[in-house]
C-alpha cells in the first residue's frame, strides 16, 4: 500500500476509536477493595461477560466478577478549556 493510504486508514481507526471512547460510561477499573460482586463462586469469566460484568482474577480474596462502575466525566459543554 502507498503511504499515504497507510495514513488514511490509521486516521480513520484513530477517530472511530476515540468516539467510541467517548460513549463509554461504565468501566472495569474498580478498586479491587470496592468491588461489587456480580456472580457466583467458580463463574467463568464468559458468563460473567455475558452478564454485562467485569471479570479479573488477579487479585485474591474479592469478587472476581463484579459490576462495572459509571465514568465520572463531565458533558463536554460544561469542560473548560
Amino acid at each position: 500500500m502507498e503511504p499515504r493510504v497507510i495514513c488514511i486508514l490509521l486516521l480513520v481507526s484513530t477517530l472511530a476509536l476515540s468516539s467510541l471512547a467517548q460513549g463509554q460510561l461504565e468501566t472495569c477499573v474498580v478498586d479491587p477493595h470496592k468491588r461489587t460482586n456480580c456472580g457466583s463462586p467458580g463463574i467463568t469469566p464468559s458468563q460473567c461477560k455475558d452478564k454485562g460484568c467485569c471479570f479479573d482474577n488477579t487479585v485474591r480474596g474479592v469478587p472476581w466478577c463484579f459490576f462495572p462502575v459509571a465514568v465520572d466525566n463531565p458533558p463536554e459543554e460544561e469542560c473548560s478549556f
